[in-house]
């Protein structure tokens, strides 16, 4: 077999390319390691840059978004009882859309499906080949059955788990990595969210989040330590922390129920370094990891999925090497900034195992800028909406 280019990994990052490729009539194979019913199972926050959105739109994926998304223009930073409000519409005139991640991969899915591309699930023993070379290709395996497909390039949209960062030798990466000390503890259920914005919660007790996919069913996490189980907190025990973190009056009405998913997830940052090599280009999670809290896990991948798709396009189309030539360089300098920004969110809203009182006062003092300079809350607005490509 062969193809322009072999996009390796199906989730929303792979898929998305390659319909914004298909858009140009360059043509792709997405190999995926798992079934369609088991990627569609992941469940991730949903909080949508405009650069993201811009992007669903440009491949006829956004219809259900704007139906059932929630936009916000806004979202609420509290401090034990002390609330500050960050007007997004006030300081960069954009706005977020809060939709989830699942329902991304399912819209992408249906418009790949639609457009006829090719998908091969189940593959195992993925080899990237040759990728120095102007004849890379890709070996693999579905059912034990040995395939290879030659191409131009290969995507590499597998994850962290997967093989594309490893096969650009050990000698050539440069990996910088942060492993915080603790985790999330995040469950979902059919509830009311307890505001029609998020609420990033910093308290005594640790962080806390409230989000939501739709008007009855919400989305929330608190802080946990990492040798925590999922089985040693009860959603009881959950909801009861829950309300000991966030504001008196966002507690008080805050309506609980049964949790139909519970997860502990822990927190890191990493970046690798280079981001291509030969044909091969990393994007998304294969190259970075973000904490979740400033929500930029999957929007970071939608930016490195928009600078290969427009090399791939002036290179295929004009002949010009420049864009895929300086991809790596492009995609870390705003892969950087995402990373300091999610840093700096983590950095002020949780409380560190052996903070000393000299840490707590640097957070209290941060904090008390954020809420009387304009200009950091416009840097925070700016950031959160997602910076220009």
């Amino acid at each position: 077999m062969r193809t322009q280019v072999v996009i390796v990994g199906g989730g929303p990052s792979g898929l998305l390319l390659s319909l914004l490729l298909d858009k140009h009539g360059i043509d792709s194979v997405i190999l995926e390691r798992k079934t369609k019913d088991h990627v569609l199972s992941r469940i991730r926050a949903g909080v949508l840059e405009r650069g993201l959105v811009g992007l669903l739109r440009e491949v006829g994926c956004a219809s259900r978004l704007e139906r059932e998304g929630y936009v916000h223009d806004g979202t609420i930073l509290s401090f034990e009882d002390e609330r500050i409000g960050i007007t997004f519409t006030d300081h960069v005139d954009e706005t977020v859309v809060v939709y989830g991640q699942t329902e991304v991969t399912r819209d992408l899915y249906e418009a790949r499906e639609a457009a006829g591309g090719k998908i091969e699930f189940n593959v195992e023993d993925v080899m990237l080949d040759d990728v120095r070379t102007d004849s890379p290709f890709v070996t693999y395996c579905v059912a034990e059955e040995g395939r290879r497909i030659d191409c131009d390039f290969i995507a590499g949209c597998d994850g962290f788990h997967g093989v594309s960062r490893k096969s650009i030798p050990a000698e050539v990466r440069q990996e910088f990595e942060k492993v915080y000390p603790f985790g999330w503890l995040g469950i979902l259920s059919k509830t009311p969210p307890v505001e029609d914005k998020l609420i990033y919660a910093s308290s005594k007790r640790g962080f806390a989040l409230c989000s939501m996919r739709n008007e009855n069913l919400s989305r929330y996490y608190i802080q946990c330590d990492l040798d925590d189980r999922i089985e040693d907190w009860s959603d009881d025990a959950f909801w009861d922390e829950l309300r000991r973190r966030i504001p008196k009056d966002a507690a008080d009405k805050l309506v609980t129920g049964p949790s139909i998913e519970k997860s502990i997830a822990p927190l890191r940052s990493f970046v690798c370094e280079p981001m291509q090599w030969g044909k091969l280009f990393l994007c998304g999670d294969a190259a970075h990891i973000v904490p979740p809290t400033g929500a930029k896990g999957l929007n970071t991948a939608a930016s490195d999925v928009h600078y290969l798709y427009n090399a791939l396009v002036q290179f295929y189309l004009d002949g010009d090497r420049t864009g895929i030539d300086g991809y790596s360089e492009k995609a870390l300098g705003r892969v950087w900034k995402a990373e300091r920004f999610s840093w700096w969110m983590t950095s002020l809203l949780h409380r560190f195992p052996h903070q000393g009182p000299f840490d707590l006062k640097m957070q209290q003092a941060e904090i008390s800028f954020l809420k009387s300079n304009r200009e950091a809350q416009s840097v925070l607005a700016q950031n959160y909406v997602g910076l220009p490509y």
